[in-house]
């Protein structure tokens, strides 16, 4: 079985990436799709320590984070039109503005949802260290949900829910076999078991379990365990995701990663065909260069 293909909505337009390269398709104010290439050089194909379980998670994620912020600027610079006269995407993010978007980002997520929900519960009367532990990780999803619930709410968002979605669609119905066109793309699920949103909800339930072997240190290493055991927690909940890609049809399996799915529909909203067609366009572009046969390519070759 080939590698899954992941994805991400950014302005405008969806980013699609496999193991060896990643496309964005962004639809720019004059109506035309635009797309932007780039290959992946992962460290999980260059050290083969790095692809044992938990430690690719974290690998994993720290390139899809990367990636994520390269492709948002580029949609960014293609919404604002700054474009060269052969039509390239003229600027882009360097290094050190997206290491420093980078960490601003981490910085906000990690007071927002690791040191808050921690100190919040150490104000807590709470003399049990399995309750505290427990009462943490509902304070941590409670945040979680009450932020996404805010989000969802903003009118300027509403473009990438649907865009969300569209990517989505569009990978649910490739994994089918599906032909990529726009109206067959429409009918499958905005869900899918490997979202970022799931995946961040896993993140918070797994924390639970692993705070559970820390205990109720003294509030400055209670932060301190908190933010340095993430890496660890992500590698788990990334397995959790990994194994849920290819059993997405268990029935056992889809009952316990329910959740995941429903709080999904607090970040996805029905995208429009033109939408989806963006989306498509980003994911053929992959298929393209990682040398893979699309469905549609596929019915070619067995009519001839």
């Amino acid at each position: 079985m080939s590698a899954p293909i992941g994805g991400q909505a950014v302005l405008e337009g969806v980013m699609m990436r496999g193991p060896s390269a990643w496309s964005v398709a962004v639809r720019k104010p004059d109506g035309a799709i635009a797309e932007v290439n780039r290959p992946i050089a992962s460290m999980l194909l260059r050290h083969r320590w790095m692809r044992l379980p938990i430690i690719r998670g974290i690998i994993a994620l720290g390139e899809s984070l990367s990636i994520g912020f390269r492709a948002l600027a580029i949609s960014a610079n293609y919404a604002a039109q700054e474009e060269g006269e052969d039509g390239e995407v003229e600027t882009e993010l360097t290094r050190g503005q997206i290491l420093f978007a980078f960490g601003i980002a981490i910085g906000f997520a990690l007071l927002l949802f690791k040191v808050s929900p921690a100190l919040i519960t150490n104000w807590l009367p709470i003399e049990s260290t399995g309750a505290f532990v427990v009462i943490e990780g509902l304070v941590r999803v409670t945040i979680f949900i009450l932020y996404l619930l805010i989000i969802s709410l903003l009118p300027d968002l509403k473009r990438v829910f649907q865009y969300h979605a569209a990517e989505h669609k569009a990978i649910n119905a490739y994994e089918a076999g599906e032909e990529l066109t726009p109206e067959k793309v429409q009918r499958f699920s905005l869900l899918h078991v490997r979202c970022g949103t799931a995946f961040l909800l896993y993140v918070m339930v797994v924390a639970i379990f692993v705070f559970a072997f820390v205990g109720r240190p003294v509030w400055y290493w209670l932060i301190i365990s908190r933010i340095l055991l993430l890496p660890v927690i992500a590698g788990i909940a990334y397995e959790i995701i990994r194994f849920a890609g290819k059993h997405a049809q268990n029935p056992a399996l889809r009952a316990l990663l329910a959740p995941g799915l429903w709080l999904q529909r607090l970040t996805t909203r029905e995208p429009s065909l033109d939408q989806i067609e963006v989306s498509i366009r980003a994911l053929r572009e992959v298929l393209r260069l990682e040398g893979r046969i699309t469905p549609e390519e596929r019915k070619v070759e067995v009519m001839a």
